[in-house]
């Protein structure tokens, strides 16, 4: 990454500004009422950091991920939290790829100015779960355009995209030889769809994270929807899928970053029996080991987002990333509970927010478990586990 110490240096310093206009305070309201941060992504787009990733000729400024790896990360380190945005970086990614002309020079300007916003990818199933090729939602052709019934969960921020990129059945399981097939992609209008076969319900958590379920019933959409072939669908969004974990892992990474320096800051003020606990190996050493972890996260992240962005597999590397860099943040933010002691739980110090929201990790966008299946088969050559 040192070439590109500088650029990098500048994308923090710029998220820094934006964290520091949108302090603690700020995220504490929005966590209360359980609000969208919207001033807070307008601040991203306007400075054009959410159209990092977006090639210059469709507006963006195409940088490689590794560099959008750092906006988000800058963002958690700072303070703030990304989920409500950063879906705009790996979602346009599919019609970047496999979108036609027409849909590209439609749609990606307008993303990358933020007056359109493609925060919504519609994939997960109530029954299937992270068993994708076990989807159930169907858009049926019919003429010059799909009828599409179903229903997504956890589809977050649908209430604030215009945009949904949607998986979903075009070939009954039963006609294809691998349930892998008859999977396809659309990218869907959703301020058109609303309220004509399109049903979104906000499901309540304990993070504000802006979730819902999303119900198709006989939604009409034009054929034009569809992105790349009929039936390819899984594949377009595998990519992606590996942009979401490295993006999410550097997430993960600022979150431990932030969680350290809170940690190592209040042990070297705090004095308790005449001393800075900080002084005690039982507080300096898990604060120790949690930097050591996430540095070592960090490393492989880096490396994913390095193989990413010159085309070569990386797969593996994105998972594991994701994998080391979700178990860094939580330790870290674990350590830092512990360093606090009962002022950690005050809603004040801003650690019990960030330690709720850093646990999503272990489970989303994919289950730790799902992560160790999928090095055990495809790099350990042991049998599939499920």
């Amino acid at each position: 990454m040192t070439e590109h110490s500088e650029t990098i240096a500048q994308l923090r310093d710029t998220v820094k500004r934006v964290c520091d206009d949108h302090p603690g305070e700020y995220w504490r309201a929005k966590d209360r009422d359980r609000a969208y941060p919207s001033e807070f992504v307008q601040a991203l787009t306007d400075l054009g950091l959410l159209a990092a990733l977006v090639p210059e000729e469709y507006g963006g400024s195409g940088l490689p991920l590794a560099l959008g790896a750092e906006i988000l990360k800058a963002v958690h380190e700072f303070g703030g939290n990304a989920g409500a945005c950063h879906a705009q970086m790996y979602t346009m990614g599919t019609v970047l790829r496999h979108g036609s002309e027409a849909q590209k020079d439609q749609y990606l300007p307008g993303i990358a100015t933020g007056a359109l916003r493609l925060q919504a990818f519609g994939v997960t199933e109530p029954t299937a779960g992270t068993d994708t090729t076990n989807i159930s939602t169907f858009a049926e052709r019919k003429g010059d355009h799909y009828v599409v019934n179903g229903q997504k969960v956890w589809t977050s921020r649908a209430e604030h995209s215009d945009l949904m990129l949607l998986l979903a059945r075009t070939t009954p399981k039963d006609q294809v030889k691998k349930r892998s097939e008859g999977l396809s992609v659309f990218l869907i209008d959703m301020r058109e769809a609303k309220g004509h076969g399109m049903t979104i319900k906000p499901i309540r958590t304990m993070i504000n994270h802006s979730t819902t379920e999303v119900f198709f019933d006989n939604l009409k959409i034009p054929a034009s929807s569809l992105i790349g072939d009929e039936g390819q669908g899984l594949r377009y969004i595998l990519s992606g899928m590996n942009a979401e974990r490295i993006l999410v892992a550097s997430e993960c990474i600022g979150d431990a970053r932030w969680f350290i320096k809170k940690a190592r800051d209040y042990a070297c003020e705090r004095k308790v029996f005449g001393r800075p606990i900080g002084q005690n190996q039982g507080i300096q050493f898990p604060i120790a080991r949690a930097y050591a972890e996430m540095e070592a996260a960090n490393l492989v992240t880096e490396r994913a987002a390095e193989l990413y962005d010159h085309s070569k597999p990386c797969g593996t590397q994105a998972n594991i990333a994701k994998l080391l860099a979700s178990e860094a943040s939580w330790h870290a933010a674990d350590t830092c509970m512990q360093t606090f002691g009962g002022f950690a739980v005050a809603e004040e110090y801003d650690i019990e927010r960030k330690f709720r929201e850093t646990r999503l990790y272990q489970i989303a966008p994919i289950s730790t478990n799902l992560i160790l299946s999928y090095v055990g088969e495809h790099e350990l050559g042991m049998p599939r586990s499920y």
